[in-house]
């Protein structure tokens, strides 16, 4: 296979210049072994490439076509070999990133946005998927960093934490003033009340049933749905009680939008971080934790 690329560029050079004698001084080698190595391509192919003629050669039929295809093949090399220069000339990188959607963007976001403003020339790729299939990913090591909930273990990952978060069950006053005058103000809200949640494949609805579990609560109606998003939108057009994170609502909290229901139990904080695998750290990597590490999340 090296033999035969080593006649393709020999061929190649030969036919852009149309002078063996040409060629022979932009690849640094002789005329004769030039004008050998297109004849054990000519043979090997069972074509003639060139003809020969006062001023040089010329393409065959057969060699116009075989040098359409070469010419395709060395300019893809060539752009690729650009492209390598320009990651070491200007520290250009690629960094891949797992993180679900409500992580994205209440907290990811703001990292990436000052990141690409400091580092534009890195590339950055967004897989955007559950905390449980992150986890698997950085363990095999086929995407660069995770952000997510600190795992019970973190074997073999690496965790750097960025913000605690605080569960919390919301929902309208009015919903909640409603549901008192009808069921009475010493109801069990979670029995006779409509409870979002997300849905049993995500991480922070695991944490949340734990609890439930823990504290015997049991809830009677569960309206479940996949993103943190809908589940906000939910509990704020009155739909029910929601679980949420604090910190993602605190601007309907402040404006009174949506209302906390007081928990007997107070649900623990998580810490959310990003985690990595040591084994498969990159410079681009190296630069987004050095920036993280000095931006300040508000």
């Amino acid at each position: 296979m090296e033999q035969n690329l080593s006649q393709y560029k020999i061929f190649y050079e030969v036919a852009k210049a149309g002078n063996i004698s040409k060629a022979a001084k932009e690849l640094y080698i002789s005329q004769p072994a030039i004008s050998k190595s297109i004849s054990k391509l000519e043979d090997s192919l069972g074509v003639s490439l060139f003809t020969r003629n006062s001023r040089g050669v010329q393409l065959t039929s057969e060699g116009e076509l075989l040098f359409h295809h070469t010419e395709s093949a060395f300019e893809a090399l060539s752009h690729g070999e650009n492209e390598l220069k320009r990651i070491k000339d200007f520290n250009i990188g690629h960094l891949r990133i797992g993180v679900s959607n409500t992580l994205c963007k209440y907290i990811l976001l703001p990292y990436l946005k000052g990141f690409i403003e400091k580092y534009p020339h890195v590339k950055i790729t967004i897989e955007s998927q559950s905390t449980t299939h992150t986890i698997a990913m950085l363990e095999q090591q086929h995407i660069d960093l995770g952000l997510i909930a600190e795992p019970s273990s973190r074997k073999p990952l690496i965790f750097v934490p960025v913000m605690n978060i605080q569960d919390i069950f919301v929902s309208t006053k009015p919903y909640l003033d409603n549901l008192y005058l009808r069921e009475g103000r010493n109801t069990d809200i979670f029995q006779t009340g409509n409870i979002l949640l997300l849905d049993r494949n995500n991480m922070t609805r695991k944490y949340i049933d734990e609890y439930l579990s823990e504290h015997q609560i049991v809830p009677g109606q569960v309206l479940e749905v996949n993103t943190m998003d809908i589940l906000i939108e939910f509990a704020k057009i009155g739909l029910g009680i929601g679980c949420v994170i604090r910190e993602f609502v605190q601007e309907e909290l402040d404006k009174k939008t949506l209302v906390t229901i007081p928990m007997k139990w107070p649900i623990k904080k998580r810490t959310i971080g990003f985690a990595y695998n040591p084994g498969g750290t990159s410079r681009a990597l190296e630069d987004f934790l050095s920036f993280c590490d000095s931006f300040p999340i508000s």
